[in-house]
């Protein structure tokens, strides 16, 4: 069953609730724990559920590299995370998902969607480009990176590199806040499988005020913000045909 989760973002005095639905079959990690034991405790305990037949020294390995991330979580405020494991044409594949929410950088502030889209080009990493989701446009960028298994982790006792491709999608919101969603996976099998299922995670999320009133990234009530869309595409639609007219009259 599909499960629907929700954040919440403050900033500028404006207020967002951010959701979004999850597909069956994901494991999402531990995000609350009082202390370092506790966190500990949910992914032993997380690696009991889905490696049920593995030793409880293998059970450990895998929490403890899993719990070796969650610096990097928490610095790219990370407020959900969660992983599937699958056989896509009998290779066993496996994606990570997360939804972060960070400030939006200053420089983009005034043009935010294209402000993020050229902040990101300038990295020369992937390919990036514009989209425009139910909720609002969006920035989508879509590459490859290296990363590696800390050699306290691995049997060889040395650090072994892999290499990972992702989609990152970026929703500049009125209040200065970006929301990231980002789909990750070293199993290239599985990339079409994946990508597909992340598009629909992209697809469900949804934005609502204070009061529980959906509305779109500008804040604006969705009928509202659906009839503004349509002025705008009309208005450009008669700014394109007369440039047209007077090109040719010219």
């Amino acid at each position: 069953m599909s499960e629907t989760t929700e954040v919440a973002t403050a900033a500028d005095g404006e207020l967002f609730h951010v959701r979004w639905i999850m597909p069956e079959g994901f494991f999402e990690l531990p995000t609350e724990a009082e202390d370092i034991d506790e966190l500990a405790d949910k992914l032993i305990d997380l690696a009991k559920e889905i490696q049920p037949k593995s030793t409880p020294e293998m059970q450990y390995l895998w929490a403890a590299m899993v719990g070796s991330t969650y610096d990097e979580l928490v610095d790219a405020g990370v407020q959900y995370a969660g992983f599937v494991v699958t056989e896509v044409d009998d290779v066993r594949c496996t994606a990570h998902v997360s939804i972060a929410l960070a400030d939006l950088p200053d420089e983009a502030r005034f043009s935010p969607v294209e402000g993020t889209a050229r902040a990101l080009r300038a990295l020369g990493r992937g390919d990036v480009e514009e989209l425009s989701l139910p909720c609002g446009p969006a920035v989508s960028w879509i590459g490859s990176r290296r990363a590696a298994v800390d050699g306290s982790l691995t049997p060889s006792g040395e650090e072994e590199p892999f290499w990972s491709s992702f989609i990152n999608v970026q929703v500049p919101l009125s209040n200065g806040t970006v929301v990231v969603l980002e789909m990750s996976t070293p199993t290239m099998e599985g990339w079409d499988v994946f990508s597909s299922m992340f598009a629909g995670v992209c697809r469900s999320l949804q934005l609502f005020d204070a009061v529980g009133s959906p509305v779109d990234s500008k804040g604006r009530p969705i009928e509202i913000a659906e009839i503004a869309d349509a002025a705008e595409i009309a208005e450009t639609a008669e700014t394109a045909e007369a440039v047209e007219t007077a090109e040719t009259v010219k």
